[in-house]
């Protein structure tokens, strides 16, 4: 079992170079965002009690977390290839990670980085917008849809998330700094960390993280 993890601020754009990745390098796509809204659009007990962290812009505390990412590798093969997607964020969900995967006979292979400028994070998020009935996400000036307001892939209404708007994004932000300048150091010194620049076209972008990633099958 091999993994692989993507960091970045809300808005450096790890939903999309992870779909990408998957889909070119075979990865299993983890990401804990979907799973925690999925899990509040459930009403589970765990999406209950992440729901209030969530609509504050808080981190959702690592017991929560890594509950929901050891019943993924669970239900999964064991030779499987893992690509964690903005998860750990801290140093202590980074330790239950190795944990967790030493448990499984498995290894982290690399930790990539994607940076980008503070303005450009929070442009992109202002701007987004998602489908009440398909999920698909457009952007006002990126990605717009050919109609306003309407989904292009099923005619469904778009809106705003919550934590789209911009009080909760500049708490975000702020959240992801204090609470990563840590993990950042952390995977730094153990050299398992690369930095990618997010702040380019997402097809340069997706390029060279697939390269990157194709890359580490030599290993």
């Amino acid at each position: 079992m091999d993994a692989i993890i993507l960091l970045g601020a809300p808005g450096s754009g790890k939903g999309t170079v992870a779909e990408k990745v998957r889909d070119a390098c075979r990865y299993v796509h983890v990401s804990t965002g979907d799973m925690l809204r999925e899990s509040v659009k459930q009403g589970t007990e765990t999406g209950r009690q992440a729901e209030g962290y969530m609509k504050r812009g808080e981190l959702v505390p690592d017991s929560l977390i890594i509950k929901l990412v050891e019943e993924r590798m669970d239900a999964g093969k064991k030779d499987a290839r893992y690509m964690f997607d903005g998860f750990p964020r801290t140093t202590a969900q980074a330790e239950l990670l190795e944990q967790s995967l030493a448990r499984r006979k498995g290894r982290l292979l690399k930790v990539f980085f994607l940076d980008a400028p503070r303005k450009v994070l929070l442009d992109r998020l202002t701007g987004r917008r998602v489908c009440r009935k398909c999920g698909t996400c457009f952007h006002v000036v990126n990605i717009p849809p050919k109609r306003p307001g309407v989904c292009d892939v099923c005619g469904g209404e778009l809106y705003q998330r919550t934590d789209d708007q911009e009080v909760t994004i500049l708490n975000r932000l702020e959240v992801f700094n204090r609470q990563t300048e840590s993990l950042i150091a952390y995977y730094e010194k153990k050299g398992v960390l690369e930095r990618v620049d997010s702040d380019r076209k997402a097809d340069v972008t997706i390029a060279d993280m697939v390269s990157r990633v194709k890359a580490l099958g030599a290993q």
